[in-house]
């Protein structure tokens, strides 16, 4: 059935950032339909809770964690099906949700719990609180020296107008919504896959060039290490760390004294094909010898060598002016790495993101209460093939010109999931605030909804951007 376009009769809300809303909704703060809770947990064996700004609050064991695991979770605070959890420091990304699951989440989250169950479909305002509009208001409400702090305090969320359709909407709007949610899931899946085979068809490429080149010619001979086999004639086979002028690692400082700070990046700046993707680096307060000793420049490489993911561990970033130009310096997580003049900075690059460089670094690295780790004498140990200098340039520009078509068909795809996604926002917005009324919605054979597809909504490579403690690496 045809979904309506509007509803009848519209009004004004409290809240400013909505649009006007359909006339006979409800519109509440939310300490009418909710109280904050602290209930701890006493053994810590519950279920590990993660809350993202994509796919709200969902078991830690299906994301891509890259902080360490606490020894215990005694004392965690509690969460039942219906409460919503805030990531507290997070909110202004809209990391919150409306729980499914008896869980455990940290201490520093809010959990608020509803006075009597049946006011809210959970889903509809799993879909609501994470809006545009009412992110805004995060924001708006907030407070901290900086936006890369900002606090959602309990006071704050509860006086925050809450819109309430009639229950049996809600529950119509969560029906239509989920099955719309179904067919952009199968499309990311699609998507998704073809990624896969484009990056596999990347990785082949890549091992090809940076153990032979691409002169089926050569003439080739045993490299005498099980990860290379044969290499070109006049190629030399060495450790990484003979051809190294720097291997150190980062630093984490202090917490910054008003609104100033030193940039530092962390692993969630590195995305897992060892690309940037710089948006909010931690500010922290260091000294002057750390800013001078730790300040990255054009050819450094950058390692994340401390992970609780283990697809994380190895992946390696290439500094370029533009991320020089930003002043940064690098967390503890990480190890710098600066070739000598006589190897290429992009060549290395390419070995460490390989699956030769990348096995070799997980092969080496051990694992202390669920956190991989990679160490200066591991990365050091990786073995490579060198070709002679003045060949490096070369084989790099006839490498990326047989990447080239491959990345701009992998960015083409990527560009499908981000539009998908932004009109999946755009969607939700329309139906949960009522400027599309789909109640003579019906569901048809093709609106068949799956759970575990429903999981292709996520971000495949999303860090977990909370935080045990709220203070980020140490």
């Amino acid at each position: 059935m045809t979904v309506a376009s509007a509803y009848p009769n519209y009004r004004q809300p409290k809240m400013r950032w909505l649009p006007a809303v359909p006339e006979h909704w409800n519109e509440q703060r939310a300490k009418t339909f909710f109280r904050e809770v602290d209930e701890r947990s006493k053994t810590g064996q519950e279920e590990l809770l993660s809350v993202s700004h994509l796919t709200g609050v969902t078991p830690r064991s299906q994301k891509n964690v890259t902080m360490f695991k606490a020894a215990s979770y005694v004392g965690s605070k509690l969460c039942r099906p219906g409460d919503i959890v805030i990531n507290t420091l997070w909110a202004w990304m809209a990391a919150l949700g409306a729980s499914k699951h008896v869980g455990i989440v940290s201490p520093a989250y809010g959990v608020y719990r509803p006075h009597h169950a049946d006011s809210f479909n959970p889903a509809y305002l799993d879909y609501l609180l994470r809006t545009r509009a009412y992110v805004a208001e995060y924001i708006g409400r907030s407070t901290g020296i900086r936006s890369s702090r900002l606090r959602l305090y309990p006071n704050q969320f509860l006086d925050i107008a809450l819109i309430q359709p009639p229950r049996r909407e809600q529950d119509q709007i969560v029906a239509y919504l989920r099955a719309q949610d179904a067919h952009i899931a199968r499309f990311i899946k699609a998507k998704r896959d073809l990624i896969k085979l484009l990056t596999e068809q990347k990785l082949r490429i890549i091992d090809q060039a940076i153990t032979r080149g691409f002169d089926s010619s050569a003439p080739l001979k045993p490299s005498g290490v099980e990860w290379l086999e044969k290499v070109p004639l006049d190629w030399t086979v060495c450790r990484l760390k003979t051809q190294l002028a720097a291997n150190d690692g980062g630093c984490w400082g202090d917490d910054p004294v008003g609104s100033g700070g030193t940039p530092v990046l962390r692993s969630t700046e590195q995305a897992v094909d060892g690309s940037w993707r710089i948006e909010s680096p931690a500010l922290r307060q260091l000294s002057g010898d750390e800013i001078r000793s730790k300040k990255l420049r054009v050819g450094d490489l950058v390692i994340t060598k401390s992970s609780g993911s283990e697809k994380h561990i190895g992946k390696t970033s290439l500094v370029t002016k533009e991320v020089e130009e930003l002043g940064c310096c690098f967390s503890n997580f990480m190890q710098r790495l600066r070739p000598k003049p006589s190897v290429s900075s992009k060549w290395v690059w390419y070995l460490l993101n390989s699956r030769i460089g990348r096995d070799q670094m997980a092969f080496g690295s051990n694992s202390t209460t669920g956190l991989g780790n990679l160490t200066r004498e591991v990365i050091g140990n990786v073995w490579f093939a060198l070709p002679p200098q003045e060949v490096q340039d070369q084989l790099i520009d006839l490498l990326e010109n047989e990447l080239h078509p491959i990345d701009a068909a992998i960015e083409q795809e990527q560009k499908q999931i981000q539009l998908a996604r932004e009109y999946r926002d755009r969607l939700i917005a329309d139906v949960v605030t009522g400027q599309v009324d789909v109640r003579g919605w019906q569901p048809g054979p093709e609106d068949v909804v799956d759970d575990v597809a429903l999981a292709a909504l996520g971000d495949e490579n999303e860090d977990v951007t909370e935080e045990e403690d709220g203070d980020g690496e140490d």
